[in-house]
Formats: C-alpha cells, structure tokens, sequence
C-alpha cells in the first residue's frame, strides 16, 4: 500500500498559503514559466505606461544631424535614418501595440460571447444560420482576413483594432457557444426556469457567468496574436500610419535598405515584438493551466 504524505499534497495543492503575497509565491512555484510570463507583459505595460518619462526625445520629432547615430550616450538604441530616438520610439510603440492587442482582444471577445451566448441558447434556424457564417470566417486565416479587413477600413489605429477584432470573433462564439449548449441544460437552469425566470435573465445571470473561465484564457491566449498582426499590417502599410511609431512600420522602414548599414534599426524593435509575444503566450498558457485543469499536458 502506498503511503500519502497529507501535509505534503496540501503544501502542493496551496492550502498552506495565506494572504495576497502568500498565493503569488504559490503561484510562482507552480508555474515558473507563466510568471516569466507576467514578469515581460508587466515591463512592457509599464514601459508604456511611463514612456513619457522614461524617454528624452519626442518619438516622431525629426534631426537630420542624428541621422543613423549609433547607439550610445546620446541615444542609447540609436537612431533611424530620420535622426528619431529609437528608444522613444520602441517605447511609445509598446503603448500603440497594447492598445491595439488589448482592444482588439477585447472587442472580439465581446462580440464573440454575444454571438456564441445567443447561438448556443437558442438554438433552432438563428444557430444553423450563424454557424455557417462562422464557418466561412473561419475558412481564411486571422492575418489573412485582418488584411482584407485593415485594406478595406485604411490604415488607422481604430481601424487597426477592428481589423484584428473581427478574425477572432468566430472561435470566441465558438468555444462560447460549447460551454452554452452544456450549460443550459444543468439543473440550475431548469430551477430557474421553473421559478418564472426569463430566458435573458436565465442566460446572462446564470449561464454567462459560468463561461468567464474559457473566455479569459482565450483572450489572454489571443493578445500575442493580437499585437503580432498589428506589427505584420503595420509592416505591410496597412496598419498603425505615422507619426505613430509602430513596432512593425519600424522593420518596414528599416529592414530592406539599412539593415547592412544600421542592423540595430531592425534588432531592437524586431527584439521588443518577439518578447511581447512570448511573455503574452507563456502568460496564457499558465492562465490555461489556472483555470482550466482538464487542458493540463
């Protein structure tokens, strides 16, 4: 017979932490790579939080003498061929990236939860009919369809935030939708329905509730796709349009004609989208793992 040592399963469990600083460790613990995870997308809300005093220059005001400046004292990331701090502009360019990965997020979130809530709870010809039109949004890939999107807007940063926003709308309803379909038909929503509770007070008191699990780690999981489709339409012309600094209109600039000359035009901004996005996918996975076990590897 095997031995259980209690004490030691609860301590892995997180019974013995107490308070607010108490369950951080635990979690930390727990899942070192989602606070890695955390650590990079807290650095980089922060940085754009403060760029503006964490910057000297103005990120698009022009020098001609600072043209190509290496990096150093003067400009610590160099300057483009323009004379524009490049720290300035990375920094200013975490802010637009957030703005646009979180808004876009977001807006596809909500729309997608409306869509899928509706879909799954009422079922009959309105979810047949919404369903193959998820369908066909779903047949073109997200960068594929934000290009179709962001070319048929123009570029700006509103219609930047739609563009991305509408790709992920068709796997919010979906898995939305799922989570519907086996919810309605628990007991507490027969309970309800037999108390004289109303279909739209019974789906969004007691069944979108019950969703916000799957729906957080889908968003988390969807703003490192969020901001690397910003940075691919800023890339191509259809994105962020200046003087906005954009993290990708940057290796646009930079990429074809100066990379010999000046590689650090391409390095740094190219290094700030790859850490963006892999603190947003390490912070979604352990999001995953917190609040939804059964995906567990």
């Amino acid at each position: 017979m095997a031995v259980i040592d209690h004490d030691a399963e609860l301590a892995k469990a997180g019974a013995n932490a107490s308070g607010f600083f108490g369950n951080v460790l635990f979690y930390i613990r727990s899942y070192p790579l989602g606070a890695v995870g955390a650590l990079i997308v807290a650095l980089f809300v922060l940085v754009a939080i403060f760029a503006d005093f964490t910057t000297i220059y103005d990120p698009t005001t022009t020098n001609s003498t600072d043209s190509l400046s290496l990096p150093g004292d003067a400009h610590i990331l160099g300057a483009d061929v323009m004379g524009r701090d490049m720290w300035s502009r990375i920094a200013h360019g975490a802010r637009i990236s957030l703005i646009v990965g979180i808004g876009s997020a977001l807006l596809g979130s909500i729309i997608g939860t409306m869509i899928g809530l509706a879909t799954g709870y009422i079922g009959g010809w309105f979810d047949l009919v919404m369903q193959r039109v998820i369908d066909i949004m779903q047949a073109l890939p997200l960068l594929v369809m934000a290009l179709l999107m962001a070319a048929a807007l123009g570029p700006s940063l509103i219609n930047t935030v739609i563009a991305i926003s509408i790709p992920l709308i068709p796997q919010t309803a979906r898995i939305i939708r799922a989570n519907t379909l086996a919810l309605r038909e628990m007991p507490f929503v027969e309970a309800s329905k037999a108390v004289g509770m109303s279909e739209w007070r019974i789906a969004v008191q007691h069944i979108l509730p019950n969703t916000m699990a799957p729906l957080i780690v889908l968003g988390t999981a969807k703003l490192g796709s969020a901001i690397l489709t910003e940075a691919s339409l800023s890339f191509l012309g259809l994105g962020i349009p200046e003087p906005h600094p954009s993290w990708g209109r940057m290796l646009s600039e930079s990429a074809a004609e100066y990379f010999r000359a000046a590689p650090w035009l391409v390095i740094f901004p190219g290094i700030a989208i790859s850490l963006a996005v892999f603190g947003t996918n390490l912070l979604g996975d352990a999001v995953r793992d917190i609040l939804d076990p059964r995906q567990r590897q």
